[in-house]
Order: structure tokens, then C-alpha cells, then sequence
């Protein structure tokens, strides 16, 4: 009766446990990436009253005695199955679809976690707005490697610098039935390394049948300008209108046209006409690429699957500023919670796996959007009927017990 009554104990002690890890569960049921735990049991040590004993001549063998003495907790896990997505329409809140943790720092340990509400502090930093640690990644551009990552920064007006013109693409026709002499001056714009912008032109002059001249040369307003080198060339078509690079004198990377600017580094211009063609059309020959612009400062952000964070800028132009990073473990049930939506790395998780999203079995990244928890009402609210009927189950020992020790007592009166 004394070994009900503890085995009964052992039963009481683990079943609120189980309560309590349920009780857990369903006050995180609206906690952003929360993941639930689960509970299992296992017997207790036994003893042996008996042992087995084996076959001996026309006897057999006899089985093994033993009281149980109760049972206890076998572990207590947490599932990292996948929860839905939450659409929140903030570009800074991000959710992983498949594996992987956000890596956050507080700039001594890491931590991971999979709720990626995150905004941007004061500093232009992007940090997690639930407890202020910095989001981990890579800044610019960098050699993407974990030995790289750090703290994300980007702040509300940041500068793109500007870059000069290197390179110039004419495209369209130049009319073959024009006479010999025939000239076409076309306006075009190019950048210094300033971001400032300078005019030139451009003129095309028939020369023979299939050939043409060109000449480059800036506007005289242009007070900024005081040289212009390697500004000529001779383009050759073929017979069916396409330009025969081979024959043709072009300004190239080896002998670029140069343009001298006062107060900023001189414009070496690659000239590229080979989208031009010579047909018995009307010319429309004009610029149809350069690789420069001005300075811009930044409209807004864009997120990638990836977690590529793309600046737009208000000339124009798009540069990625920053990525998240993303971190796997062999085994994720290992990590230690350590509140606040974040875990720990243990000594059972695994070392921590730090890359990009999409790569190397992590999950990708959908902006905008925020993981919901992984609890199930009905499930809890199954278990913990079970829970309850189990705590009362092992109550109605102990009073069974007591009564029996009762009758025991009653015995010498």
C-alpha cells in the first residue's frame, strides 16, 4: 500500500507538469513564431519480488516478479513543425517558410529565433521589436561568409553616391538611302563622378555607301568640359544593314573617348553601336543606354526571398544595401528556450549552420508576412482532459491507499 501511494504521488507530480506545459502552449497560442512542447512519460525503476527462473526437467521456466514503483517525465520537447503565415503588410516583418532561424545578438551571444517582427531603432539599426537585440546578416555587399555577418544598419535618407558614365550604346537605324554627306546630330547626357551632368552630341555623317563617321563633342555651354580626346570613328555595314564590327573603328575599354572635367575625374567613354543597323528606313538612331547617374537618396526598401534588402533610391536607381542571414542546427528540438521568443544554442543542437536563405536546407524568407504559433487549440484542449483524468486517477489511489491503511488501523480496535 505504501508503494501505491508513492507510485500514486510520482503519477500526481508528473500529470501537473503536463499541465503546466499545456497551460504554456495555450497562453502562447497568439505568440508570433511561438513553438509548442510536448510532454511524454515512462516507467519508473521496479522491484523485483521475484526472478525469472528457467526450464528445469519436466518443470518450465517461470516469469519475473515486479511491482512497479510509479513512473516519470521521459522528456519534454519542442516541435518545430511549420505554422502558418500571417500577412501584416510591413516590409520589415519578415517569416521563414521551411527551416532555419533569424540570427539576433545583443553584441556579446547569439541568439535565434523564429518570430521576425523587426523594425528599424533610432540609430537605423534593424532589430527585433519585441526585445531590441540587432538582427544579424551582411552589409552592402560583402564576402558573404559566417565569419562576416553582423548588425544591419540602414538609416532614412542614406546617400547612394553617384557614378560616372563608362560606357555608351547607340541603337536604332541610320537610313540608307540617305546622299553622301548626310549628317544627324543626337543630344545625349553623361555623368562625372560627382553625379553631374553633362551634355554631348553625337554626329553621324555618310561618308559612302555602307559607311558613316562619327564624331562626339559636348555643348558649348558645358563651362565644366575643357577637353575631349579619341572623340572619332568610322562604322562599315554590311550588305543586309548589320554593322560589321570587325571593319569598323570604334572607341573601345583600349582607347575610350576621354573627356577632361573640371573639379571631377575624367569620363572614359566605351562606345557600343552594335544594336545600329543601315536599312532604307527613316533614322532613328538615338542613345538607348548609359551606365551612369547621379547621387540619390533612398525612397524605401524592398525584401527578397532571399532576404536580400534592396534600397530604391530617388534617381532612379536600385542597390542592394544589406541580407539577413539565416541559421540551421542538425537538431532544432536541442535548443534551449531562453524567453522572449529566442533560443540558445546546447550542447545537443548541434553546431550552429549560418548562411543565406535558400541555400544549404534553409527555409526562405517571405517579407511582409510573420509566422503564427504552431499550437492547436483542440489538440491542448484533448490533452488536457487526459492530463486531468490521469491527475485524478492517480488521487483516487492515494484515497484508496489511505482507506485500505485506515482498515489496517481499525483492525486492533
Amino acid at each position: 500500500m505504501m508503494r501505491s501511494m508513492f507510485s500514486a504521488v510520482t503519477g500526481l507530480r508528473n500529470h501537473q507538469t503536463m499541465m503546466d506545459v499545456i497551460g504554456n502552449n495555450i497562453a502562447n497560442v497568439n505568440t508570433v513564431g511561438f513553438k509548442k512542447s510536448r510532454v511524454t512519460f515512462q516507467d519508473a525503476l521496479y522491484q523485483t519480488i521475484k526472478g525469472a527462473s528457467s526450464a528445469q526437467g519436466n518443470r518450465g521456466g517461470t516469469n519475473p516478479m515486479q511491482v512497479g514503483l510509479g513512473m516519470t517525465l521521459a522528456s519534454i520537447e519542442t516541435l518545430h513543425t511549420p505554422s502558418s503565415l500571417e500577412a501584416t503588410g510591413n516590409m520589415t516583418d519578415l517569416a521563414i517558410e521551411g527551416d532555419g532561424f533569424f540570427i539576433l545578438s545583443d553584441g556579446q551571444n547569439y541568439y535565434y529565433t523564429r518570430a521576425g517582427n523587426f523594425g528599424f531603432d533610432e540609430e537605423g539599426n534593424l532589430v527585433s521589436t519585441s526585445n531590441g537585440l540587432k538582427v544579424l546578416g551582411w552589409q552592402g555587399a560583402a564576402d558573404k561568409t559566417p565569419q562576416n555577418i553582423t548588425s544591419i544598419r540602414i538609416q532614412k535618407g542614406m546617400m547612394m553616391p553617384a557614378k560616372a558614365t563608362s560606357e555608351v550604346r547607340f541603337a536604332k537605324n541610320l537610313n540608307d538611302a540617305d546622299p553622301i554627306d548626310m549628317q544627324y546630330i543626337i543630344p545625349f547626357k553623361v555623368y562625372d563622378s560627382k553625379g553631374n551632368v553633362h551634355n554631348l552630341t553625337i554626329t553621324f555623317k555618310k561618308t559612302a555607301s555602307n559607311e558613316w563617321d562619327y564624331e562626339i563633342n559636348y555643348d558649348s555651354s558645358d563651362v565644366t568640359i575643357s577637353g575631349i580626346n579619341n572623340n572619332q570613328g568610322h562604322l562599315i555595314f554590311t550588305a543586309n544593314g548589320q554593322l560589321d564590327i570587325s571593319q569598323s573603328t570604334i572607341n573601345d575599354i583600349n582607347n575610350p573617348v576621354r573627356l577632361t572635367i573640371q573639379g571631377a575625374d575624367e569620363i572614359n567613354l566605351t562606345l557600343d553601336f552594335s544594336a545600329l543597323t543601315q536599312f532604307a528606313k527613316e533614322t532613328t538612331v538615338d542613345l538607348s543606354y548609359q551606365d551612369g547617374y547621379a547621387a540619390g537618396t533612398l525612397l524605401g526598401i524592398s525584401v527578397d526571398s532571399k532576404g536580400v534588402i534592396t534600397g530604391v533610391f530617388d534617381n532612379g536607381q536600385s542597390m542592394e544595401l544589406a541580407q539577413v542571414a539565416l541559421a540551421v542546427f542538425d537538431n532544432p528540438a536541442g535548443l534551449t528556450k531562453a524567453g522572449g521568443n529566442t533560443y540558445t544554442a546546447s550542447n545537443n543542437s548541434g553546431e550552429v549552420q549560418i548562411g543565406m536563405a535558400g541555400t544549404g536546407g534553409r527555409g526562405t524568407i517571405s517579407p511582409g508576412s510573420l509566422e503564427m504559433s504552431n499550437v492547436d487549440l483542440a489538440e491542448e484542449f484533448t490533452r488536457m482532459i487526459v492530463t486531468q483524468r490521469g491527475f485524478q486517477a492517480n488521487s483516487r489511489i492515494i484515497s484508496a491507499s489511505d482507506e485500505m491503511l485506515q482498515e489496517l488501523v481499525n483492525i486492533k480496535r
